[in-house]
């Protein structure tokens, strides 16, 4: 009898309550997800949802939703948990740590999609100067903080090797260090081979699919296609796997076939494949206009893609292969906090704990930055490495960087794991007024994330087997995602 009384004590205590702000997203099979602010959600069908959209939550709804912290607590504890929890949703930026160099912007490959809009090799007044490196070198010894990434993008940086070293070896007092070489790997001589062998240097590539993929998006020729992928499988003989990043670049008008992509990969030991469409960048922009928006087609592929990496990982489960990106949205909706992934972070402020140096020592706020001034579309540069980057201009990118007062971002559920980009919208629109739904960073998104809580969902064990070996469980839960009957 007490325990009777006890229970409806507590629902009289919930009903005086005030349930939780919950933004609802239709999902497949009449379901409906809800999503709190701190980002904890739960799975209902269409009485639950009548019932919360108006009739008044059951008894047994009640209960439900307490356990789920969706009811809010009056007590300071309960409040101070609330706003904590809300917090570890919120993109954090601290002290500058990650710098993107660009040594020089010659390169000896001409692909069609380059999103820099590189120079010849032969081009000058396209590397650093003496004055530009030692504003570098000077910024670098200012930094406070103890561990330290740096990326050299170009063009291709190798051709400035002597560069490369000046700025590691001045690195050296870093507790953390850690270096990345972005390169096509056309040329590898022994002084290459020497920096790559450092333990704290890791080597980034593009691997578009087998070789006649390659030599048809990138290196023209069979002997450069064969010399790449000789240097490739040089390096990751010689080194190991996990010196080596490689990235796709797929034309969504004819990509290859998924079973040929991750056979690439597999074969060479790669676990991750990071599939990217062309993006809106550089000579992409001419060349491949049709690339401001991910059609219909990509999706269709890029679903077909990930059903083919859940097949092959129940097929043999000595392995697991996954697709980066979707992995990175998979951790923001169940494991706030550990992703750094600045595409996807809401706020997104510019230039706090990264920025990105070009070849004549402007900063840029991100690389799709440079990439537009670098095309003459628009110029959002920041400041310069000789006089720094706390500027109006940063000030103004600064004050749009955050998806929470945007009217429909706050409806959205997915609004607590989604970010805020507003160089893709200026790449794409030429503003950052576009209605968010309109926008192919939203219809992405929204896309992704609808496929998330699909597979999220499932009940198939293939589904349920990829979904937490991508989410770093030891095991396979009984279910991922809560559900109110």
């Amino acid at each position: 009898m007490s325990v009777v009384t006890d229970d409806l004590g507590l629902i009289d205590t919930l009903r005086q309550r005030q349930v939780s702000r919950l933004r609802s997203r239709p999902l497949r099979n009449g379901h409906g997800l809800f999503v709190g602010d701190n980002g904890r959600f739960f799975r209902a069908g269409p009485s639950v949802q009548d019932r919360l959209n108006g009739g008044g939550p059951s008894e047994e709804d009640l209960r439900f939703l307490d356990g789920e912290w969706h009811v809010l607590g009056s007590g300071s504890l309960e409040r101070r948990s609330r706003r904590y929890a809300e917090a570890q949703r919120l993109g954090w930026s601290h002290r500058l740590d990650y710098l993107i160099l660009v040594p020089t912007l010659r390169c000896n490959l001409s692909c069609s999609y380059c999103q820099v809009s590189r120079a010849s090799l032969s081009s000058t007044g396209h590397d650093w100067s003496d004055a530009t490196l030692a504003a570098v070198l000077d910024q670098i010894d200012r930094l406070e903080t103890t561990s330290i990434k740096i990326e050299f993008q170009g063009g291709e940086p190798t051709l400035r090797l002597d560069l490369i070293k000046a700025v590691i070896d001045r690195c050296q007092r870093f507790e953390r260090r850690e270096f990345v070489v972005c390169t096509n790997l056309q040329y590898l001589d022994d002084e290459v081979l020497e920096l790559f062998a450092r333990d704290e240097v890791y080597v980034s590539t593009s691997l578009d699919g087998g070789a006649a993929t390659h030599l048809s998006n990138r290196t023209a020729t069979d002997s450069g296609t064969r010399r790449f992928l000789d240097n490739l499988n040089m390096i990751i003989e010689r080194f190991g796997v996990g010196k080596v990043s490689a990235l796709p670049t797929i034309d969504p008008r004819s990509p290859p076939e998924p079973d040929e992509l991750i056979d690439t990969y597999a074969g060479l030991g790669f676990n991750s494949i990071f599939l990217r469409p062309i993006n809106f960048h550089g000579f992409a922009r001419k060349r491949h206009p049709e690339s401001r928006e991910q059609q219909s087609d990509w999706r269709r592929y890029y679903e077909r893609f990930i059903g083919r990496l859940i097949e092959r990982n129940w097929q043999d489960r000595s392995r697991v292969l996954e697709e980066t990106y979707l992995g990175v949205c998979l951790r923001r909706i169940f494991q706030p906090g550990s992703e750094r992934h600045v595409d996807l972070r809401s706020p997104n402020p510019v230039g706090v704990d990264y920025v990105v140096i070009d070849h004549d020592g402007t900063v840029y706020p991100t690389d799709e930055a440079r990439m537009l001034a670098r095309s003459g579309i628009i110029d959002l540069a920041i400041g310069s490495v000789e006089t720094g980057w706390d500027t109006p201009e940063r000030a103004t990118l600064d004050r749009h960087s955050t998806n929470e007062f945007d009217p429909a971002c706050r409806q959205c559920a997915y609004q607590p794991f989604c970010g805020r980009d507003v160089i893709d919208d200026i790449a794409r629109y030429g503003t950052i007024d576009m209605p968010r739904t309109e926008t192919e960073f939203c219809r992405k998104h929204m896309y992704l994330f609808d496929l998330i809580f699909e597979l999220v969902y499932s009940d198939d064990p293939a589904v349920r087997h990829s979904v937490c070996r991508w989410l770093r469980l030891p095991g396979t839960p009984v279910e991922l995602g809560p559900t109110l009957p």
